[in-house]
């Protein structure tokens, strides 16, 4: 099964695709953004005269990784190639029976990184795949450390320049963070794209609040990859599911495996994967275990944030892409960027998860991504050139690049909060209004009881995160009579809000737990109300802390650990207070900003409290319990 390129052959396998495999190779596509081995799994060099080989790498434990190389048409013996490395949970690549080599799901990744100089390598990582072991949860010490073995073999390559990058959007964004932890010395750079530095915080449980609408269909259908279920993802059975598995294997089995064998074995290992949807509903708390397998509480360590002296130490250079509206990735983003010293070249555009939508909600939906793919592919080229080729300068700039909506602006910085905008305090007051001014003495509270039928759907933040496609939110009034509305009075002049909104309420409840959601929204003058960005904290999490936070965090720091836990006293007026996720939007002349608040988000989050209660809040806005939200503004 060694592939060999032929220039003049067609490819009818990829445009050929049985049609029951179409929303399956859709799914996976927005999930990942991402010599030939004996049976026993030993493996020897590649040959520099092969185009593609798929083979395992054996690991210091005896577990077999997967991994495609793919290197330029008719490379010379003595060539010296950098390499890249994508590394993916999602299966490295999908497998058609006698497909040739341009008939590769990679084909076209490989074309391009190949024309630009570099041999491509991509892996499946322990676990799934075709490789073998398990999961115990993601991002696992085994796991990272096998990339680091995977790069210890990739420069013993005859054709390996001894100089390796990684890159990939989402979970692949994750594993080339994480490849730095190694500190491997031949790895020189990295692109984490759109991914999870703290999936916790910032996808997972953001504020403590489960994000289970995003969270059980990816555990469903990560699940199905890593048994090779083909006609689970495809939703097919019976005849239909015969069919299809005539012609797809599935994930790609190595070279060594013509009859299946392999990936038999190594998905029978696999069976002992956490399933992570399950073991989220037990777990609450970054301390807590999660799964059966994970008994040292180690939460931090289950992403790149909990690794960040070891990263820091590598000296990698980063080049880093991230949405404003793709989960709460971007605090992620900003937050590595102030706490380690790596040369970050940082971009934040208006982006649905991996920059395949445009998601200001200030154009129109179908408005084209810019820059398009092609514009940045030649970015992540032109970035990996300097640290990895010859003669190239080692440099990268340390700058944020970050785009306004609403304003079609991007505008460059190297101090996050940028310079210019002023912490503007803006308090809830009588009749539903947002206000500069503050509430006397005498003013009231405002009652709203949880309304469990609230949702902002299922093409939100979150849900795009896990290949839910473009964030469209769409005209939020109607959705707004089901919340507690704050509103201001028109704007006097174009206001641009750039920064990390806080909100405080001061607020009793009847219920010892909840969950607290609050949106900033634009109001148009015709009504409109637009999605900006929200913020949620769950009441038994709201405890403020002293200690050191892992990485650089904007709003009030809480621990979220099991000791701090601080339940609500029923009756009893409590402050809560958070950020919300970090935003930059033009507020025009005429327009109104809006805080929403709400306890439930019916298609996005779990419910809270557990017990199936509804809590009836106060939300106090007198002079001894003022509520309000303070927005980074640049005043005119």
């Amino acid at each position: 099964m060694k592939r060999q390129v032929n220039p003049t052959a067609s490819s009818p396998l990829r445009t050929a695709v049985p049609a029951a495999l179409v929303p399956v190779l859709l799914a996976l596509t927005a999930s990942c953004g991402d010599a030939p081995s004996t049976g026993a799994g030993a493996s020897g060099p590649a040959s520099t005269l092969e185009r593609n080989q798929a083979l395992h790498i054996p690991m210091r434990d005896g577990v077999r990784i997967a991994v495609d190389v793919w290197l330029p048409d008719r490379i010379e013996p003595g060539t010296r190639l950098p390499t890249m490395i994508r590394a993916t949970r999602y299966w490295r690549a999908r497998g058609f029976v006698d497909a040739p080599v341009e008939g590769d799901s990679n084909f076209d990744e490989a074309e391009r990184w190949n024309g630009a100089g570099y041999a491509l390598v991509l892996v499946d990582a322990r676990g799934s795949g075709a490789s073998f072991g398990v999961r115990r949860f993601e991002l696992a010490e085994d796991e990272w450390r096998d990339y680091g073995e995977v790069v210890d073999w990739i420069v013993a390559q005859p054709w390996s320049n001894g100089r390796v990058g990684a890159y990939g959007v989402s979970y692949a964004g994750n594993t080339a963070e994480m490849l730095a932890v190694n500190r491997h010395p031949a790895v020189k750079a990295v692109a984490p794209l759109f991914n999870d530095f703290d999936n916790f915080g910032h996808l997972v449980f953001p504020g403590g609040v489960l994000t289970v609408g995003f969270l059980e269909s990816w555990s469903n259908r990560t699940r199905m990859q890593d048994l090779n279920d083909i006609c689970g993802l495809s939703r097919v059975s019976g005849p239909e599911c015969d069919e299809l598995r005539r012609e797809v294997t599935g994930v790609k089995p190595v070279d060594a495996d013509p009859d299946g064998a392999l990936i038999a074995a190594a998905v029978a290992e696999h069976e002992a994967n956490t399933v992570p949807f399950g073991a989220a509903l037990e777990y609450e708390f970054r301390d807590d275990p999660f799964g059966r397998y994970d008994e040292t509480n180690v939460g931090h360590r289950r992403s790149p944030s909990g690794h960040l002296p070891r990263i820091e130490e590598s000296a990698v250079a980063m080049f880093i892409r991230a949405g404003w509206q793709d989960a709460a990735t971007v605090n992620g983003t900003l937050g590595r960027y102030n706490t380690i010293s790596n040369p970050q070249h940082v971009f934040i555009g208006p982006w649905d998860h991996g920059a395949r939508n445009d998601a200001d909600p200030f154009r129109p939906d179908d408005t084209p991504v810019a820059p398009d793919a092609a514009a940045r592919f030649a970015e992540l080229v032109a970035f990996f050139d300097e640290h990895l080729k010859e003669g190239g300068s080692a440099r990268t700039p340390t700058e944020i690049n970050y785009y306004t909506l609403a304003a079609d602006r991007w505008t460059r910085t190297e101090t996050w909060p940028p310079a210019g905008f002023e912490d503007v305090t803006w308090h809830f007051g009588a009749d539903g209004m947002l206000t500069r001014d503050a509430p006397s003495e005498s003013e009231g509270e405002d009652a709203y009881t949880v309304d469990f039928t609230a949702t902002t759907g299922t093409r939100n933040r979150w849900y795009t995160n896990g290949g839910g496609g473009d964030v469209v939110y769409g005209d939020r009034r109607e959705e707004d009579a089901r919340l507690l509305t704050y509103t201001s009075a028109p704007m006097e002049a174009d206001t641009e809000i750039t920064g990390h909104p806080v909100v405080t309420l001061h607020v009793a409840s009847t219920e010892a737990d909840g969950a607290f959601i609050v949106y900033l929204e634009d109001v148009a003058p015709d009504g409109t109300v637009r999605y900006i960005t929200e913020g949620q904290l769950r009441a038994v999490m709201r405890a403020v802390t002293d200690d050191a936070p892992l990485y650089r965090k904007y709003g009030p720091h809480r621990s979220e650990l099991r000791a701090d836990a601080m339940p609500l006293v029923p009756g009893e007026v409590a402050e809560i207070s958070f950020d919300l996720w970090a935003t930059s939007v033009l507020i025009r002349e005429g327009h109104r900003i809006r805080v929403a608040i709400a306890g439930a988000d019916a298609d996005t989050f779990l419910r809270y409290p557990r017990d199936g209660s509804v809590p009836v809040l106060s939300v106090q806005r007198n002079a001894i319990h003022p509520s309000a939200i303070i927005l980074p503004m640049k005043v005119p």
